[in-house]
C-alpha cells in the first residue's frame, strides 16, 4: 500500500513537471540568469526521459506544436486512475 502510494506521489509530481515545463516553454529563455538556467536544466532533465519516447513515436508535426506533453499526462492520468482502482 505504501508503495502505490509513493508511485501515485511520484506520478502526481512528474505531473506537475511536466505541466511547468509547458509553460516555461512559451517563455524567451536566452537571457534567464544562471540559478535559474539550472533548474530549467533540471526540468529537463527529468521530463525528457518520458517526453521524448513519446515524441519520437509522432509524425512529424509541421506546425511546431509538439503533442507529447498531452500524451503523457494523459497516460499518467491513466495509470494513476488504474492504481486508485487496485488499491480501491
Amino acid at each position: 500500500m505504501l508503495i502505490v502510494q509513493a508511485l501515485l506521489f511520484f506520478l502526481q509530481i512528474l505531473s506537475w513537471l511536466i505541466l511547468i515545463r509547458v509553460i516555461i516553454s512559451f517563455f524567451p529563455l536566452q537571457r534567464v540568469e544562471d540559478p535559474w538556467r539550472k533548474l530549467l536544466r533540471m526540468l529537463y532533465e527529468v521530463t525528457e526521459p518520458i517526453l521524448g519516447p513519446i515524441r519520437n513515436l509522432l509524425p512529424q508535426n509541421q506546425m511546431g506544436v509538439d503533442f507529447s506533453p498531452l500524451i503523457a499526462l494523459f497516460a499518467i492520468m491513466l495509470i494513476r486512475r488504474l492504481l486508485w482502482f487496485l488499491i480501491g
